[in-house]
C-alpha cells in the first residue's frame, strides 16, 4: 500500500488517489516538532515508565534514527530544516497558554535554557538553523513562524516529531489553514501509543497533510532511501 491509498478515513475511503507531489527543494522546509530531552527522560515511578516503555523504543529505534537522517538529507539538497519546541520564557510559565498550565499531561513548564527543553543531541539544529520556541501546541499560532516561511518563500512544509495527536496534529491543521503544503512522515514521528499515532495520521490525511513513510518521502526527493 502506497502514501496514496494509506491512512484513509471515513470521509476519504472512497476519494481518487492525490496526485503525485513534486517538492522543490528552495521552497520546501523540514519541521522537526518537539522532540526534546522531557519527553524520553523517566516517569516519577517505575510502573508508569514501564507504562510508556513502547512510546520510548518507537522513539529510540525508530523516530530519531530516521528523524535525523531525513534532516542530513534535507541539509544535502538545500532544504530548509527548521525546529520547533515548547519552553516558556519566563521562569515561573506565566508566558505560557492555557493548554499548558492544565493539570495532567499536559502541564509543561520548560524554562527556556533548562536542559530538558533543549532538543535531543541526536538532532541538534546547526548554529544557522531556525529554532521556533513555543507555548502552544501548534508551532505557528503565537510564534513568527508563518511570516519566517513566507518571507523565505516556502510553499511545502514536511512536518515530523511529537506528538502525532498534539502539537503536531495542531501544527499541521495551522499550515493548511495558511495554505501551505503539508507532508508527515509517518516513522518519523509518534503519539504516546501506536493506536494514537495511527488515529490521528487517519483523521489529518487527505484533509490537511499527506502522509507518507521516510522512504516514500526519499524516493519523491530523489534521495537514497532512509
Amino acid at each position: 500500500m502506497s502514501w496514496k491509498t494509506a491512512y484513509r478515513s471515513f470521509y476519504y475511503a472512497n476519494a481518487e488517489e492525490p496526485e503525485d507531489i513534486r517538492l522543490v527543494p528552495e521552497t520546501t522546509a523540514l519541521l522537526v516538532i518537539d522532540i526534546q530531552n522531557t519527553y524520553l527522560a523517566p516517569k516519577d515511578t517505575p510502573e508508569e515508565t514501564a507504562r510508556w516503555q513502547p512510546f520510548y523504543d518507537r522513539m529510540r529505534q525508530t523516530v530519531i534514527p530516521n528523524t535525523a537522517r531525513l534532516i542530513e538529507d534535507c541539509r544535502k539538497r538545500k532544504v530548509e530544516v527548521i525546529f520547533a519546541r515548547i519552553a516558556c520564557l519566563k521562569p515561573d510559565g506565566r508566558d505560557r497558554s492555557l493548554s499548558q498550565k492544565k493539570p495532567g499531561f499536559n502541564y509543561l513548564l520548560l524554562p527556556k535554557d533548562l536542559p530538558e527543553g533543549q532538543i535531543v543531541d541526536e538532532l541538534a539544529p546547526r548554529a544557522d538553523e531556525i529554532v521556533i520556541t513555543k507555548t502552544t501546541d501548534s508551532a505557528l499560532t503565537g510564534t513568527n513562524l508563518r511570516l519566517i516561511l513566507h518571507n523565505m518563500g516556502i510553499k511545502d512544509v514536511i512536518c515530523c516529531g511529537i506528538f502525532t495527536d498534539q502539537c503536531v496534529s495542531s501544527t499541521v491543521r495551522s499550515l493548511a489553514d495558511e495554505s501551505f503544503g503539508v507532508i508527515v512522515v509517518d516513522d518519523c514521528a509518534a503519539a504516546a501509543t501506536d493506536e494514537l499515532h495511527r488515529r490521528e495520521l487517519e483523521i489529518i490525511n487527505m484533509i490537511y497533510c499527506h502522509v507518507m513513510s521516510s522512504d516514500e518521502l526519499c524516493a519523491l526527493m530523489g534521495l537514497p532511501d532512509a
